[in-house]
């Protein structure tokens, strides 16, 4: 029987179907071959057991700084020394502060027994730089701008005697603390301070109370005769004899809302006359200008009568 023959034993049973597998139009199709051997893993999956990664594996991200318990800052991350001495210098700033505000409490507080016993204490810690004034918080606060004036009383070379203009000490303090982001203490405080203790050490007909007015004057009158021998009143050969000192008060012009009325003519308060002691004159030795050149003049006819001789 021919092999082509329908039902032949070399025969599929049928018809071959064009593109079916033994099809006479063309080879049976099959899979792409791959280049991996057989038995071999396929790529782009890492070894978790060597450690290496596939190439599309993702980099380890880079550790971070450490934080929580093992990050210490402060003084805990200094060394041993350097955080005794931190905090030895941190308990004597502690100790100074509660000490300052101590002594500010018990120099503005009413008197006390720690204030009798240990008053002077507390005053050598307040003054002059910390002083406390409760003026501008008073109910009736200062009103007035108080201005010290001085003139002095020369003798001059030639045997006369000569009055000068009057000098405004407060205001040389004023223009000297205008501008001024420094200003020292004398500028500030010396001649106020001064001029306060006086006025509350004498009555209306500036007579001394008691040790404390007697002290007040010789330290105003001597305020007065250093700044004017410092301006140099006089011409060369002029003596300062005597000075004088005044105060201008004049009453501060109310705000434009308020109905106050208040006089605005200063008043004055003369003092009187004060001769300049030895004890007043500007060098620690008690001798001024004029008391050197006179001692000059000694030892050069003192050289003279040596020579002489």
């Amino acid at each position: 029987m021919d092999r082509n023959d329908k039902g032949s034993g070399g025969g599929s049973g049928g018809p071959v179907e064009p593109g079916e597998p033994g099809g006479v139009d063309g080879p049976p199709e099959s899979e792409p071959e791959s280049d991996v051997p057989a038995g071999a893993e396929e790529p782009g999956a890492g070894d978790p057991e060597s450690g290496e990664r596939g190439p599309e594996e993702p980099a380890p991200e880079e550790p971070g700084p450490v934080v929580g318990r093992d990050a210490r800052v402060g003084i805990a991350g200094l060394k041993l020394g350097y955080q005794i001495a931190a905090a030895c210098a941190l308990a004597v700033v502690a100790v100074a502060a509660c000490v300052h505000i101590g002594m500010l409490f018990l120099h503005v507080a009413p008197s006390n027994t720690l204030t009798k016993q240990h008053g002077d204490v507390v005053d050598e810690w307040i003054y002059p730089e910390f002083e406390q004034n409760w003026k501008l918080f008073a109910p009736n606060p200062l009103q007035q701008n108080v201005a010290v004036q001085a003139r002095a009383e020369l003798r001059t070379a030639d045997g006369g005697v000569r009055t000068t203009e009057w000098y405004g000490l407060s205001a040389k303090d004023s223009a000297a603390i205008d501008g001024n982001l420094l200003p020292s203490h004398t500028q500030q405080n010396e001649l106020r301070r001064a001029w306060d203790f006086y006025v509350g050490s004498h009555d209306s007909q500036n007579r001394p109370v008691g040790l404390r007015g007697q002290l007040s004057e010789h330290y105003v009158r001597r305020i007065a005769y250093l700044r004017l021998d410092r301006e140099e009143p006089g011409n060369k050969g002029d003596e300062i004899a005597r000075v004088q000192l005044r105060s201008k008060t004049t009453n501060v012009r109310p705000p434009k809302w308020s109905d106050e009325k208040v006089p605005t003519k200063p008043t004055y308060r003369v003092l009187p006359w004060w001769t300049v002691e030895p004890e007043d004159l500007p060098l620690a030795d008690g001798k001024g200008r004029a008391e050197t050149a006179a001692d000059a003049h000694g030892r050069a006819d003192t050289d003279v009568e040596g020579a002489a001789r």
